[in-house]
Order: structure tokens, then C-alpha cells, then sequence
């Protein structure tokens, strides 16, 4: 454990999550924008559901810890939507099943404190083409389809509403682009750095939004050791030191008219 002890902002979900940190990632841009305001902790695994999720919540989320999240940004439901494979076996999760285990999953990670909150996102769409033009038929027998995404969407955005919990629908927000097919994936399934952008966008539009008490909103949130010091570089008038300690860098600028 490292100090001063900063807001904790917790990514846990699926492949989705874990591959987040790649060059263009949408959690390598928010471990960017939250440098020296809160630390963007990444707990991905792909290829789970949300069966093998809950096998291991109390170890990712001990309710006995003295400092908890700040934030959880919780993402499943893609590997859950696939087809049932002839076999039983796969990640396949029924939907009454799935919002089950997903229910089981908000209330345990609302329960660690009053200040942590909970952003959920939906299964983003696919491209099945894509997808087929890269696995072949490898995984037609149990295939993901961009209707079963809709279905699993809609049914968590529902259930996040009956939580009072804030969902995000991925699966409609990146259609919104027109060019979303061609542009936001990586095999069709993964996302590119433009659909982590899509992400990014409507994670940073629910904290900008919302009344939460401390905010989480990163241009609202103080820098780490924000005081002046002699010891910075001098400016232009070569008697005063200019503070960095909030300068937003220029490939950050996107980011500041959400």
C-alpha cells in the first residue's frame, strides 16, 4: 500500500475491462484524466459471467476493508448473452439468471460503504461479421448476436433503474455514431480506441451529472499536492514558478467539453 491514500476508482467486469488498458483504452484514457486525483484500479477477466464473477466478489470486495471504492464501474452481460452451447457447457447464463447474479453483485458492492457508487454498463453492440470474418466458424455453435446483446442491455438498464443505480447503455451508445460497424472494434467484439472513446464519453457525462457528495467528476476533484513550490519550472516573467499541478495536457483537451 502506497500514500497519500487517494479515491479508489475500481473497473471489474470481463474481457471488456481487461483489455481497457490497451493503447487507446478507455481505462488507460480515465487512469490519465484522474492522474493525482484517484487511483483507476483494473480487475478484468476475460472470458467470465457472471456465474464465475460471483464466485470471487467477496475477494475483489472484502466488506472488512477499512478503505473501500469510491467508485465501481461493474461490466458483464457479453459473454452471458452467447448462444447455449449444444454441450451445457460455455458462458452462456440465462437472463433471468444473469440479472439475478447481477442484482447480487450491485447490492453487495453498494453495501461496502455510503460513499461508494456504482456505474453500470451494458453490453456494447457487436460486429458479427467481423466477428466471422476473424474466428470463422470457431464459435458458431455458441455465437454472440447483436439482438441477444439488445435483450441483455435493456433487461440490466432496467433492472440498474429499479436499483437507483446509474446504468450506461453501451449498446445504444455506440450506434449512435454512424460509422460505429467499421470503427469500434477490434475483432468485433473488443473495442477500439474510438469505441473506448464512446465509453469514456458517457463515463464522463454520468459523473458530470450526477449529485454525489464528494464529486467524482475529474476537473472537480483537487490534484494531489497541489501547492506551489520554488522547485518548479520558471515562467515566462523569470521570477515566479509555474504550478503544474492542474495543467490539462493537450491530448486531455477532448475531454474538458463533455
Amino acid at each position: 500500500m502506497v500514500g497519500p491514500t487517494r479515491p479508489q476508482i475500481v473497473l471489474f467486469g470481463s474481457s471488456v475491462v481487461q483489455m481497457c488498458y490497451n493503447v487507446g483504452g478507455w481505462g488507460a484514457i480515465l487512469a490519465d484524466l484522474y492522474a493525482r486525483k484517484a487511483d483507476v484500479v483494473l480487475r478484468g477477466y476475460s472470458g467470465w459471467n457472471t456465474r464465475m464473477a460471483l464466485q470471487i466478489l467477496d475477494k475483489v470486495f472484502p466488506k472488512d476493508e477499512a478503505t473501500q471504492p469510491s467508485l465501481v464501474i461493474l461490466y458483464f452481460g457479453g459473454n452471458d448473452a452467447t448462444n447455449p452451447h449444444p454441450s451445457g457447457l460455455g458462458t452462456h447464463v440465462p437472463l433471468p439468471e444473469f440479472l439475478e447474479n447481477m442484482k447480487k453483485m450491485i447490492l453487495h458492492i453498494k453495501n461496502l460503504s455510503d460513499k461508494t457508487r456504482i456505474i453500470c454498463l451494458t453490453s456494447p453492440p457487436i460486429n458479427e461479421k467481423q466477428i466471422h470474418a476473424i474466428f470463422g466458424d470457431a464459435l458458431s455453435d455458441q455465437a454472440r448476436t447483436n439482438e441477444g446483446c439488445r435483450i441483455y442491455s435493456e433487461a440490466l438498464a432496467e433492472l440498474c433503474q429499479e436499483l437507483d443505480v446509474v446504468p450506461i447503455n453501451l449498446w445504444t451508445a455506440i450506434q449512435q455514431k454512424d460509422d460505429w460497424a467499421d470503427t469500434c472494434f477490434i475483432d468485433g467484439i473488443h473495442l477500439s480506441a474510438e469505441g473506448s472513446k464512446v465509453v469514456v464519453g458517457e463515463i464522463l457525462k454520468v459523473l458530470k451529472k450526477v449529485d454525489w457528495e464528494p464529486s467524482l467528476y475529474w476537473l472537480s476533484m483537487e490534484s494531489e499536492f497541489p501547492e506551489d513550490s520554488p522547485y518548479y519550472v520558471v515562467g515566462p516573467d523569470g521570477k515566479n514558478t509555474f504550478n503544474v499541478s492542474t495543467h490539462i495536457c493537450t491530448w486531455q483537451r477532448e475531454w474538458l467539453n463533455i
